[in-house]
């Protein structure tokens, strides 16, 4: 049964994709960054850079935008802030059923902690770590890590 694992994991993989990401002020709806970078390869530690006025926001919308050749149950995101290596913040977020062969789009509201528990952008400034780790239910299918710098 061990064997069937890594094999599913990597049938995961090989036809996911992460096709384009934005971030947008959760008020106005006005986009404030976005990427077309597949930020979900784990092979080696992405960077984004993203205006520092996404700190003042009381909340953010985040949308992405995925591709997935393989049917998935129960899709789901373990977000991990880590600022110099201390995990500060952790988020989880359940997309559900994924159609085989199909492109998503999900879109998340995260409210900002209150205003005077935010670090300044300076103090933040590539010192943040977003690690985002992505299941199918209970199996790990991949991990990726994105540094912040503020902009």
């Amino acid at each position: 049964m061990t064997a069937i694992i890594p094999e599913r994991v990597e049938a995961i993989l090989s036809g996911f994709k992460l096709n384009w990401m934005n971030l947008r002020d959760g008020e106005t709806g006005k986009i404030l960054w976005q990427s077309a970078d597949d930020l979900s390869a784990a092979d080696r530690e992405h960077e984004a850079r993203v205006p520092k006025k996404i700190l003042k926001c009381k909340s953010v919308s985040r949308e992405i935008n995925f591709t997935s050749a393989e049917q998935m149950e129960k899709f789901r995101l373990l977000q991990r802030v880590y600022y110099k290596n201390r995990c500060i913040e952790e988020w989880y977020f359940e997309f559900g059923f994924v159609i085989p062969s199909s492109t998503n789009t999900w879109q998340s509201l995260i409210e900002a902690a209150p205003e005077n528990q935010i670090i300044p952008a300076s103090i933040l400034n590539g010192n943040v770590i977003i690690e985002t780790s992505f299941f199918d239910g209970e199996l790990l299918v991949s991990t990726s890590k994105v540094r912040i710098y503020y902009v």
